[in-house]
């Protein structure tokens, strides 16, 4: 009874983002066939899509695109003959590239395109060898999320549609290509792959890297790939993978996947991570040495249940992808780390959270954001992803673990393999939760977690006996009653320095104590790239200059947007020249992702 709703609700679900005329018919099965080329910074070939139609009217077919050279398009029958079929592509959108719409009036069951992409495309990268780890060896990778996906594959790019693929890749000699799909860790580099994705996937799960690789077993069904001189320290950072993926089993249900693969990326990689199915992409600086940002591991995995097995329909329900795997992640981090290093990990995150809620406007602080005629990259804030986790922390201990944890278990088992909406999860939690333990919460308290902005003043934070001892040396340290060497920070945990560090940041510090701080405990080029991100916020708000260096090296070495907008951002606040300076030669390393946010940012 619970099925069939959801049903009919994703029948006729909507996109603000996508050309795409799904509800007339849609997409089941893509097969690409694509050669890579570097030289020209182009994948080319053919893109042939099943379709399922609709509804009897329908007889053309929209799709999305985005800078794509289309050489032509074929309907293909019944019996596999292929007619040239016609075809025209709209006006360029900023954000939403261009409407391909195909006549396809004998309704065919699949469409072959051939077609090639820009080496602008905003969803590749195209690495240099000198960009690379390696130096000798080009690097190609993909970010589909949001809307990018539409750049590098002719299709319905909205996640509201699933689609199982295939994929035949033809690479240089020597480069090992791998796809969100069955990767086979013993295929040699022979310029030969073939891929297949049995399980439905949205568009935005679609993925492709390309270079030298090696790979190590993590266990059973998880492996890392990565470049050859990063491997070893890869697999040593991510050895507990095998056990948080047992942790999760346990809390949330099997994992449905096969196998969990992770591929660390050049340091450009845009993001902290990218959960395609069976092959997670991750940035390099979760590498700390110490394990002390594996959490992010956590997330990842996590998104094997909430976003790629039940996923937000359109990119305005965000949060039920984000907001419900960092949940997740902190209940794996709690079982794999213990209670403190989960209540450090999230006081943190709620408190970078109420500090983005002061500078945001309200109507994108609810989860329910308009981006209507917006790229959907700007939903991509700590809303979704924190207010989310705080929401569904409240309804935990609203209700507690023992009727929580089999209703959010329930969410996930029910609507596998599912698009859905805000507006569906808010009758399962009704029906499944509210009406079943009632007087727990109101609806009234609901509606204002989900419409209302900023966090309700009945939401608790969350408390870390740590972080006790480390706001009150904060406040000894800010008003000169501890000096540097006086802290007793040998010891500190990354959490215990990132707690401090954004602590003494609220307040302008003399250069002699950052000069004291420095000596003491080498923030200067610290190895952890979380720590040293705050560390070079404070010496860029005091001008201290003794990081000046460190901090243009840093910018120069890593593309996460994460860590590197915000100082980009008080940098040009302080001095424009200066911040202009650096990006124009850190540009080139940064994946179009990252250089389209700090365009517009550095003007």
């Amino acid at each position: 009874m619970i099925l069939l709703p959801a049903l009919m609700l994703s029948a006729a679900l909507t996109d603000p983002n996508s050309y795409a005329n799904f509800n007339d018919v849609r997409v089941k099965d893509l097969r690409l066939d694509l050669a890579v080329s570097f030289d020209q910074k182009r994948l080319s070939g053919f893109a042939e899509l099943e379709l399922d139609w609709k509804t009897p009217a329908a007889k053309t077919l929209v799709l999305d695109t985005r800078a794509l050279e289309i050489e032509s398009i074929y309907a293909i029958d019944s019996q596999s003959n292929f007619k040239p079929a016609r075809f025209r592509l709209g006006t360029q959108h900023k954000f939403y590239g261009q409407k391909l719409t195909i006549d396809l009036p004998g309704r065919n069951s699949r469409v072959r395109i051939v077609y090639r992409t820009s080496p602008a495309a905003s969803g590749l990268q195209w690495l240099t060898p000198e960009q690379t780890l390696g130096k000798k060896d080009p690097f190609l990778f993909s970010q589909s999320q949001a809307i990018h996906a539409r750049s590098w594959v002719p299709l319905q790019d909205t996640p509201a549609v699933r689609f199982t693929y295939s994929a035949h890749v033809r690479t240089p000699v020597g480069l090992l290509a791998r796809m969100s799909a069955n990767n086979n860790s013993d295929d040699k580099p022979d310029g030969d792959y073939r891929f297949s994705m049995p399980q439905p996937i949205p568009s935005y799960l679609l993925a492709i890297a390309v270079g030298k690789l090696e790979f190590r077993s993590l266990g059973a069904r998880s492996g890392v790939y990565a470049e050859p001189g990063r491997i070893e320290a890869a697999a040593a950072e991510l050895s507990d993978t095998e056990s948080m993926i047992e942790i999760a089993e346990k809390l949330f249900g099997p994992y449905r996947w096969g196998r969990y693969d992770m591929l660390v990326l050049p340091p450009s990689f845009p993001f902290g991570g990218m959960e395609n199915p069976r092959l997670t992409f991750l940035t390099p600086t979760f590498i700390a040495g110490d394990k002390s940002l594996v959490s992010l591991i956590a997330h990842e995995l996590a998104h094997s249940w909430s976003g790629n097995l039940v996923t937000n329909a359109n990119w305005e329900s965000i949060w039920l992808n984000e907001g419900f795997t960092t949940y997740v992640q902190s209940r794996i981090v709690e079982s794999a780390y213990g209670v403190e290093r989960e209540r450090m990990e999230t006081a943190l995150s709620e408190q970078d959270l109420l500090v983005e809620l002061s500078e945001s406007p309200s109507a994108d602080q609810t989860f329910r954001p308009k981006l209507a005629g917006r790229d959907p990259d700007d939903g991509l804030s700590a809303v979704p992803y924190d207010k989310g986790h705080w929401f569904l922390r409240w309804l935990e201990e609203s209700f507690g673990r023992k009727h929580f944890d089999p209703f959010l278990r329930s969410w996930f088992d029910t609507h596998a393999f599912q698009s859905v909406g805000t507006d569906q999860f808010l009758a399962f939690l009704n029906t499944e939760l509210l009406a079943k333990h009632p007087g727990k919460v109101t609806r009234a308290q609901i509606d204002q977690w989900v419409d209302g902005p900023g966090i309700p003043p009945f939401a608790k934070a969350a408390v870390s006996t740590k972080f006790i001892e480390i706001d009150r040396l904060i406040a000894s340290f800010n008003s000169d009653k501890v000096s540097a060497d006086a802290l007793p920070a040998k010891e500190w945990s990354t959490q215990e320095w990132l707690r401090f560090l954004h602590g003494i940041n609220e307040t302008e510090q003399p250069l002699a104590k950052l000069a004291a701080l420095d000596t003491s405990f080498k923030l200067t080029g610290y190895g952890n790239n979380e720590v040293a991100h705050v560390w070079y916020l404070i010496a860029i708000k005091n001008s201290y200059v003794k990081a000046d260096a460190a901090l243009d090296a840093y910018l120069l070495s890593i593309g996460r947007r994460k860590l590197i907008v915000p100082l980009y951002r008080d940098l040009y606040g302080k001095d424009p020249a200066r911040a202009k300076a650096i990006y124009a030669k850190a540009r080139p390393g940064y994946h179009p992702i990252a250089q389209a946010t700090l365009d517009a940012l550095l003007k």
